[in-house]
Formats: C-alpha cells, structure tokens, sequence
C-alpha cells in the first residue's frame, strides 16, 4: 500500500487489517461486507463498511470490491448518492463484473467464502486512466 507508514498514524490497528484484507480480493472478484468480516473474525459487517469508507490508500486498497449481501452495491466512499454508487459500477464493469436486470453483481462474481488463495479474476480486467479511487 502507498504511503503506508505516513497514513498509518490516521488509521486505526482494525482499518489496517481490513485495508490489508481487502487487497486479497482480485480483479473480476468482490467479496461482501459480511464475508470480509467473517474472514477476518470480525461479528460486524458494518464496522468493515465504516473502515473502508475511510480508505486512503484507494485504489491500491480496492474498497469498490466490496458490496452488501444482496449482490447490490452498497455506498462508496461513505456516500450512497447515485453519482458515487454509478463511478463504484463502472470501476467494477471495468474490472469484468458483470450486473443483473436488477443492478445485482451476478453470483458468480461474489467470493462468500474464500481461503489464502482467492480464485484467479473470472475475466480480464478493463482498465482505462479514469480509474482510481475517488
């Protein structure tokens, strides 16, 4: 992660730890809040929501790659205006993740459970100079 040792005196020891878990989600993959939280031993999904919308270390800590249970996405960067949910979509698209008529992720694409070693990225990456963190 970029800068962590200047960033670290802003974060908090459980931020760290669920930045650092983050990152072990790949491309054309997400996790939910509540799988991240169980990966981790945490009992609480929202205080994984509350430490990632606080990333400052975006996008080397892919925050975008977390979404709620439901497959839907969720806020980003601490917002739920459409603007910033619609950039968290298209940085996902770019990345392989595919939506249902219902703006869903598709199961497929949704790591509820995951060992040391994430599955590969289900599809190539798209990537462009637009995309970053916010």
């Amino acid at each position: 992660m970029k800068n962590l040792t200047q960033s670290a005196k802003k974060t908090s020891a459980f931020q760290q730890q669920v930045f650092a878990a983050t990152t072990s989600i790949p491309p054309g993959c997400v996790a939910t809040y509540g799988s991240l939280a169980k990966r981790m031993g945490c009992g609480s999904s929202q205080a994984i929501g509350q430490a990632l919308k606080n990333n400052p270390f975006a996008p080397d800590v892919p925050c975008h790659r977390v979404v709620k249970s439901d497959g839907t996405l969720g806020g980003f960067f601490g917002s739920l205006a459409p603007e910033a949910v619609q950039k968290k979509r298209r940085m996902l698209e770019r990345e392989g993740i595919e939506f249902d008529a219902l703006g869903r992720v598709q199961e497929r694409f949704i790591l509820r459970t995951w060992t040391a070693n994430p599955p590969p990225a289900r599809r190539t990456p798209r990537t462009s100079p637009a995309d970053g963190g916010p």
